[in-house]
């Protein structure tokens, strides 16, 4: 189904708070209906229930996808931490209908971050995905950002938009005002008249959520309309969620929305099966595994000691060509014609070929095959597994 744009034809009006203060005009759904029901949203994953890499990661010191699909914990120098996706069963964002969220949680603190120093979650979207924006234009649109928030630390914080393909950028002030409770944000972003998104599968529009930051972001004053970035200005006004190991951030229920809207007629999120979300998730990032007894397919030992032609098709098309990974090969082997192989310990799972569609994987096996026989290729036991990563 496709992505539509809202459009509401029929509204009741009235005046709401923004998340950068002031009041927004407001505009009700057609006779109290979602106006979207055949779109998708926007925001893969939103609800954080998709998560291929695994529940939780430690020690986290760098920039990386690391559990939840789609959402990736950026490091620059700042602090040490652990993310979850965590399970919910109480609190607004429960009640609200959401069972999962994205945590962070500080494990070494830095209270006096370094100026290069930055801490955020990001989102990438696809220029092609985004067309409907008509960014760059006279008819250029605004923009609505919704989320659940929890934070220890109280105070304010930075959403930027960055446009990754004109090097344009706009930072949005909203407040996390009780300390470990579930709160509801609604930031608008005005629409940019200047800079066309690119119609393709590369990185055009970028979310960032800060959680903190260096003298090299803050300096400035806070870049509230549409313009070339500037670092200074880009993450003024921001708490620093690193500064104490007892903080931690979970967020959840995120969506984004064409148009200006408040929390009074913001569009429903929009709940997708788990198997339609983790269909979308698999465009950009695809594990098989973690299954004992996993097969992968039928080789042809093309070699005494190499077999390959196992065909793995992928969910979906994925964005690109995607790189390939695996556990150590110790854990697969081949079976079949009398013999049970297992791959070279430390050797190589291959492809002959890949594309966006699918890969030929097989390997190196540690004993002698049989040229031209059949084999099953399979894994040992869990957790093994093959990735494969088209991710922006």
């Amino acid at each position: 189904m496709p992505i539509s744009k809202i459009s509401l034809t029929s509204s009741v009006t009235g005046t709401m708070p923004v998340a950068n203060g002031g009041t927004a005009l407001t505009s009700g759904f057609v006779n109290g209906k979602d106006p979207r029901p055949d779109a998708k949203p926007l925001i893969i994953n939103g609800d954080m229930s998709v998560a291929q890499r695994g529940t939780s990661s430690s020690g986290l010191t760098s920039s990386s996808y690391n559990t939840v699909d789609r959402f990736k914990t950026n490091i620059s120098s700042l602090g040490t931490w652990t993310e979850t996706q965590e399970s919910l069963s109480s609190g607004n964002a429960y009640i609200n209908g959401f069972t999962n969220a994205l945590k962070i949680d500080c494990t070494t603190a830095d209270g006096s971050p370094a100026s290069s120093d930055r801490l955020y979650w990001s989102y990438r979207f696809e220029g092609q995905d985004l067309q409907l924006l008509k960014k760059g234009t006279a008819n250029a649109e605004k923009i609505t950002i919704a989320f659940w928030i929890k934070a220890t630390k109280t105070g304010t914080n930075i959403l930027e938009l960055y446009d990754n393909d004109n090097g344009r950028a706009v930072s949005t002030a909203y407040t996390v005002s009780s300390s470990d409770t579930w709160e509801h944000k609604v930031v608008n972003f005005p629409a940019d008249t200047t800079g066309a998104l690119g119609d393709d599968n590369g990185g055009s529009l970028y979310l960032f959520w800060y959680l903190g930051a260096g003298t090299n972001y803050t300096s400035g004053t806070l870049q509230t309309t549409w313009a070339s970035a500037t670092n200074a200005n880009r993450i003024v006004g921001q708490v620093n969620h690193g500064d104490n190991t007892s903080n931690n951030v979970h967020i959840t229920g995120v969506q984004m929305e064409v148009g200006e809207f408040s929390s009074t007629n913001l569009p429903p999120f929009q709940h997708e099966s788990f198997a339609e979300n983790y269909q979308r998730c698999c465009r950009y990032f695809f594990r098989r595994g973690e299954i004992s007894r996993l097969g992968y397919g039928v080789v042809s030992a093309h070699a005494s000691n190499l077999a390959y032609g196992a065909q793995v098709y992928f969910p979906t098309i994925m964005r690109a060509t995607p790189s390939q990974s695996h556990t150590d090969t110790s854990g697969f082997y081949f079976t079949g014609a009398g013999q049970n192989q297992t791959l070279v310990v430390g050797g190589t799972i291959a492809n002959e070929g890949i594309s966006k569609f699918g890969v030929s994987v097989g390997g190196e096996a540690s004993g002698s095959l049989g040229i031209g026989n059949a084999y099953w290729f399979n894994t040992t036991g869990s957790p093994q597994y093959i990735q494969w990563d088209a991710e922006l």
